[in-house]
């Protein structure tokens, strides 16, 4: 089933092409990378599927719907977690869904709800100074969620942590992803994390950006932690970085 669809998708900012003929797609239960080096237009790209920013040509449906320039239809989350400093992290959560007219305490409690599951329960009363960064990694992922509709938006998410939680929240993430029946579109410019998460990969080069290839990962996830040293992963890393 496709929850995501953008076809022909060219913006201009002045006389300046910035993507050019865009198509893509995000399938339910896939969780699909864009990767692309710095000033491909992959975050202009994002802009347009979140319906922040029109294109001049082309069009985005959720759903099957039309969706083209109407902002808040699909989740959005940028590099940084955006956590609001001076609000405890269940009402970070649950902003969402005050937005959107539900009352603060049932907000709380459908955010309270789903805090076990993305691994942070505990920290619905702290600030989000009292967190680690992967800690508010996942908050900042719950909201997403809680915004979601079942796909979500993701630019570059986990660039900020280190090696060591990255990993961690990579294996988490996948699981998360699958006990809630979430959807992602990720960019990401980590070649290795693109392979270990992605069910496929789009490769956006050029100016004006294009897509340029879309290359199928075949193994099951989660896959092993040895698959950085297989052959198979190898190959995937040969032929993305002969399409950068």
């Amino acid at each position: 089933m496709v929850l995501l669809k953008a076809e022909h998708i060219t913006k201009r900012f002045g006389d300046k092409v910035i993507i050019k003929d865009i198509n893509i797609e995000l399938n339910r239960g896939e969780l699909v990378s864009l990767l692309g080096v710095s000033g491909s237009g992959k975050t202009t790209l994002f802009n347009v599927l979140s319906g922040l920013v029109r294109p001049e040509e082309g069009h985005v449906t959720i759903n099957g719907e039309d969706m083209t320039g109407k902002p808040g239809c699909i989740s959005y989350m940028m590099q940084k977690d955006l956590l609001m400093v001076h609000k405890k992290i269940i009402d970070n959560v649950s902003l969402p869904l005050v937005l959107k007219g539900i009352d603060k305490k049932s907000a709380r409690q459908k955010a309270d709800s789903l805090f076990e599951e993305f691994g942070l329960d505990g920290t619905q009363y702290l600030y989000p100074v009292q967190l680690s960064g992967g800690m508010r990694q996942r908050a900042a992922l719950l909201r997403t969620y809680l915004s979601s509709g079942g796909a979500a938006l993701l630019d570059e998410p986990f660039s900020a942590l280190d090696a060591i939680t990255k990993s961690a929240i990579h294996r988490w993430y996948l699981d998360v992803m699958q006990k809630i029946d979430l959807s992602t579109l990720f960019i990401t410019h980590d070649i290795d994390e693109a392979i270990l998460l992605s069910d496929r990969i789009y490769i956006l080069n050029g100016k004006p950006g294009q897509i340029r290839d879309e290359i199928l990962i075949k193994e099951k996830k989660p896959r092993p932690e040895d698959f950085y040293l297989t052959e198979s992963f190898l190959h995937y890393k040969r032929q993305i970085i002969k399409r950068l």
